[in-house]
């Protein structure tokens, strides 16, 4: 009786071990349960919260609006300045160098080379002058006259050499031309274009920069004049 009795004890007690696991397991799942519930509504806090600063007018980081305002920054201070951002377009450049009429810019060699980078993407004519020059105060008028014919579509720059600055503002003032003039007096600037130093000589740089033509010696009319500028700069 007495072995039948220990028998009995071992299962009830082995019953109740099963039983207390199975009630901590069980424990254990509701725990997890709950977590989950938790992190279940975390998230969804996180969601409704975007979803109110969305509404507030800001876009994500990532988002094609925002990328698109990054370009707008980026377009109105990039690359120096909305000025010269300006000028590259719409012939802006164009308009630029015209608004520079009749006047005497310092610089020579330096500030002809900034010129010609400003205006780069249009054809220009480079005419070389000077005050004491006949053969530059012939064909000066048919330059002034083929500037405003092809204001928007050609750039002509003057580039004065070897000069008094007071006569070469005497002469302008004589025959005013709509573009600036370089005041080279050490004459570096034409010197860097490949003068053969006769004067007049005059220059045609297309597009990308490049000088396509040089012709010294004076036009002798504006037909000429016109015939040069249409092959060199108009025609391809």
């Amino acid at each position: 009786m007495s072995g039948r009795r220990a028998r009995k004890e071992r299962l009830r007690e082995e019953r109740l071990a099963s039983e207390q696991g199975e009630a901590e397991r069980r424990a254990r799942r509701r725990r997890l349960g709950l977590g989950g519930a938790l992190v279940g509504i975390a998230v969804t806090g996180l969601a409704v919260a975007a979803i109110l600063a969305g509404g507030s007018g800001s876009e994500p980081s990532g988002s094609p609006a925002a990328a698109s305002g990054a370009r707008a920054d980026d377009g109105a201070v990039g690359s120096g300045s909305t000025g010269q951002s300006a000028n590259r377009s719409a012939g802006g450049a164009l308009a630029a160098n015209r608004a520079q009429a009749n006047q005497l810019i310092d610089g020579g060699e330096e500030a002809l080379d900034a010129k010609l980078a400003e205006l780069r993407g249009h054809p220009v004519v480079v005419n070389q002058w000077g005050s004491w020059c006949p053969p530059c105060r012939a064909e000066f008028p048919f330059f002034a006259e083929s500037a405003a014919a092809h204001e928007g579509e050609i750039a002509f720059v003057g580039v004065d050499i070897q000069d008094d600055r007071d006569a070469a503002e005497d002469f302008l003032g004589e025959l005013p031309v709509p573009y600036p003039s370089i005041y080279d007096p050490d004459a570096e600037a034409v010197f860097s274009l490949g003068w053969g130093q006769s004067s007049p000589t005059t220059w045609y740089i297309d597009e990308g920069g490049e000088i396509v033509h040089q012709r010294p010696g004076a036009y002798a009319d504006r037909a000429q004049l016109e015939a040069d500028v249409e092959s060199f700069l108009l025609s391809g």
